[in-house]
């Protein structure tokens, strides 16, 4: 039971633990839990159990699959999720669904929002073009009106998980006239459509996560744009919202610090001269933890009274995403010969049984590698101080 719960939330709370002693498999909670590199096997195994339980997608609305718990239950059952080492979901699953259920017609509601609740299908964004950087107005894939049809041509880059996703959520630019921003359309794509060809990036952490995606007179009905034509950036300026929410996971967090903690311990044990630095870090990592732990509880509150500062996923985003970085530094140097760069293949596999070194060992260059893209994914730390600048200055004026 955590200090601030009260009895109807400890009660909330045991629920949900007992739930995952009993559902979620051992094998799952050993698995290497880097942020974006997993098991999609695994991923979606797990979905799938949540999927039957109804709790797949709790922050939905009840008549979309949702659980209808309060703001401070979901932030229990994330919390309770992170504790437990349960396999990350897909975070296009809690990008594009809102995405539907708010703009999107009742036949893409009822041709969609089943199987993301279930786990069935797997999404990817077609967001970041070559070129285009984090500047998303300057996209250029080009979709041109044929009949009942777009026709598209172009390329996306950095496309997490194209090689298996089975759609594809996609901005486009149909017109150039006007700003940038008014020009670009929201499609769902099918990733079997003719003239989509998707090509491996081989990332710094020497995994196979991230694509390139290339489009030739590719053929998508008119039925699968979201919304109105060229007023995509509105429904993409509300789908980063909820990316940064999973990017600011503040319960990965906890089990980052959880295996740092038991590194510092050894380091005490071995080399005791080292351990007083390695601590002071440690300590300040912790503090700036919490910090971004009441911020978030402070953010739970005002949704749970109705109202939310726009600014506060941003502002989470950025402080979590340079947290972790910060963390995985500190990893490396507590970790000393158990870091081990050759095992990204095994843990590519996620084969706990073929990992060598202590809990978190394994993942630390991975962790670390991974890491520097952090603070540039769902929009750069620079886009994120921008956005809390231009809303506290708004407040002065």
């Amino acid at each position: 039971m955590a200090h601030d719960d009260t009895a109807e939330d400890a009660r909330f709370r045991a629920e949900v633990r007992d739930f995952l002693d009993e559902a979620l498999p051992e094998r799952l909670r050993a698995a290497p839990r880097t942020l974006l590199m997993k098991n999609v096997a695994d991923q979606q195994e797990w979905h799938q159990i949540l999927g039957r339980k109804g709790w797949s997608v709790p922050g939905w609305p009840v008549e979309y699959g949702g659980t209808g718990w309060t703001v401070r239950q979901r932030h229990i059952f994330d919390q309770e999720l992170s504790l437990a080492r349960a396999p990350m979901l897909s975070p296009q699953m809690n990008m594009i669904g809102p995405v539907i259920y708010t703009f999107g017609t009742q036949a893409q509601k009822n041709a969609h929002l089943p199987s993301i609740v279930s786990g069935e299908r797997l999404w990817c964004q077609g967001y970041s073009e070559p070129g285009a950087g984090s500047d998303l107005s300057a996209l250029r894939t080009r979709a041109v009106r044929d009949g009942d049809d777009y026709v598209i041509n172009g390329q996306k880059i950095w496309t997490t998980f194209a090689h298996v996703a089975e759609w594809m959520f996609c901005l486009v630019r149909t017109s150039n006239e006007g700003k940038p921003q008014a020009g670009i359309t929201f499609l769902l794509i099918d990733m079997k459509t003719p003239g989509i060809e998707v090509r491996p990036i081989i990332s710094i952490d020497n995994l196979h996560h991230l694509n390139e995606v290339f489009f030739t007179d590719v053929r998508v009905p008119v039925e699968n744009r979201i919304g109105e034509e060229n007023a995509g950036w509105n429904y993409a300026k509300f789908l980063l919202k909820h990316e940064r929410d999973n990017i600011g996971e503040i319960g990965t967090l906890m089990i980052h610090l959880q295996n740092l903690r038991k590194h510092v311990r050894r380091v005490e044990a071995a080399a005791p001269d080292l351990a007083p630095y390695m601590k002071r870090d440690l300590l300040e990592l912790e503090a700036e933890l919490l910090a971004i732990d009441a911020l978030n509880a402070r953010r739970v509150a005002l949704a749970e009274n109705g109202s939310e500062d726009p600014t506060f996923a941003s502002m989470i985003k950025l402080r979590s995403s340079e947290l972790q970085q910060r963390i995985f530094e500190l990893g490396i140097d507590t970790l000393g010969p158990y870091v081990q760069a050759s095992q990204t293949e095994k843990l590519g596999e996620a084969d706990p049984e073929r990992l060598v070194g202590p809990v978190g060992g394994p993942e630390a260059v991975t962790n670390h590698l991974y890491g520097r893209a952090l603070t540039i994914l769902g929009g750069t730390s620079e886009v994120q101080r921008n956005i809390i600048y231009k809303a506290t200055e708004a407040l002065y004026r």
